[in-house]
């Protein structure tokens, strides 16, 4: 597979013939839009930056929506997604909204995406459900999510193979990105991650930053 950042808290994922997408920005988002076919589309919150269906159905594709918790199954994958809380993005009165944590497993691996998550732990059936984890993406910004500090403690606890830190493109709190890698002790920057499961036996708790 392929994993390629575009800002914010969207990731394609290609392999073989099938897209799938994570939280792709909408056409009236504050992040750089996204126009490219996908046949899965899975959105954490029902923000403009991150529930952008419309825009990721193009080029004769028309994604299978995921847009909550539940078990789904196309073409192939499986997603588990668990219900969970966000402070990101509140229109006036609100204090917290519903928050997706996607588990999907796709060519013999698990990615996790915790969307923008503010919880400090995952809720019990994210936890009882998910097991091993091979590429766990984290936000990090602050700013109505997990903070630098507290998402390198929950990304840590579930002991991925491969680490992907997103909410710094774009949003989230000045320096974020920096403050994450300083709690980490480093990263490494990549323009795209290509993978196997045969590649992740060098990897265990590897923070791999995508560069946008």
């Amino acid at each position: 597979m392929v994993i390629t950042h575009h800002s914010g808290q969207c990731f394609k994922v290609t392999f073989g013939d099938l897209t799938l997408v994570f939280d792709p920005v909408a056409k009236n988002g504050t992040l750089p839009g996204v126009r490219f076919g996908a046949d899965l589309a899975l959105v954490s919150r029902n923000h403009p930056n991150m529930n952008g269906i419309d825009e990721v159905s193009y080029g004769g594709k028309e994604p299978f929506a995921v847009l909550g918790p539940g078990e789904y199954e196309h073409s192939g994958v499986t997603v588990q997604g668990f219900l969970s809380s966000s402070a990101y993005g509140f229109a006036k009165g609100q204090e917290r909204a519903v928050n997706t944590v996607y588990a999907v497993e796709l060519e013999d691996m698990t990615l996790v995406h915790l969307g923008a998550l503010v919880d400090e732990e995952l809720p019990k059936a994210a936890r009882e459900g998910i097991d091993a984890v091979d590429v766990l993406f984290v936000p990090i910004g602050g700013d109505g999510v997990l903070s630098p500090g507290k998402a390198h403690e929950l990304a840590v606890a579930l002991e991925p193979r491969i680490i992907v830190p997103m909410h710094w493109s774009g949003m989230g709190e000045p320096k974020a990105l920096d403050a994450f890698l300083k709690e980490a002790g480093g990263g490494e920057k990549v323009d795209k991650l290509t993978l196997k499961r045969k590649d992740l036996a060098g990897h265990d708790g590897s923070i791999l930053v995508l560069t946008p």
